[in-house]
């Protein structure tokens, strides 16, 4: 199987079609639907990429990223963090939290593909 993805969502339309994208690239892909189901699956099975919502219950995305970078064994894992939230320094306060990339809902396929790529340094398609 390819490499881990952890899809952090709270809306299970968005996770499935994360899903599909990410498992035609041959990837395997695990599900949480909040930050803090996220950080769990996370320790228990390091994934080699993360997308990770904004706003979610329990945890939003801005905690969940700020936790895994404290985290010894999770702190390098590329995020990239997809929300509606757009202006308002949304990105820059995402960068600070720590994410490798910010993306805006919706993300066509062939953007997730292209990042996906090479945050995880596949060969291009």
């Amino acid at each position: 199987m390819g490499p881990a993805v952890l899809v952090v969502d709270d809306a299970a339309t968005v996770r499935l079609y994360y899903r599909q994208i990410l498992g035609g690239m041959g990837c395997a892909v695990e599900e949480a639907w909040n930050g803090a189901e996220g950080l769990e699956k996370a320790l228990v099975r390091p994934p080699q990429l993360i997308l990770l919502d904004v706003n979610m219950p329990v945890l939003d995305g801005y905690s969940t990223l700020r936790a895994l970078r404290r985290e010894p064994s999770l702190c390098a894992i590329p995020t990239i963090m997809i929300t509606t939230e757009a202006g308002g320094g949304q990105a820059e306060r995402a960068y600070a939290a720590g994410a490798n990339l910010y993306l805006q809902k919706p993300v066509r396929p062939e953007r997730l593909t292209n990042f996906t790529r090479v945050l995880l340094g596949m060969q291009p398609a």
